[in-house]
């Protein structure tokens, strides 16, 4: 992998890694949607542990359902 997890600063950076494989987007993408990196007293931002920004819940959610978009062409052909 060309970057380390740890510094992707965006959820469509993670999306859009072109080494990672779709589960392992998904979970990341799961991990930074979870309550346990909302941002203290403000719940629609996120922060992933040691990270210098914060984005919002919308932002991470867009990145999980442009994977879902994604893996929609592939599974129809597969019908």
């Amino acid at each position: 992998m060309s970057q380390p997890v740890s510094r992707i600063l965006h959820p469509f950076d993670v999306a859009r890694h072109p080494s990672l494989e779709p589960e392992v987007k998904c979970a990341i993408l799961a991990r930074w949607a979870s309550d346990r990196s909302a941002v203290r007293d403000n719940p629609a931002l996120r922060s992933r542990p040691g990270a210098r920004s914060a984005v919002s819940i919308d932002e991470v959610l867009a990145a999980l359902r442009s994977l879902d978009a994604q893996k929609r062409p592939s599974e129809a052909t597969r019908q």
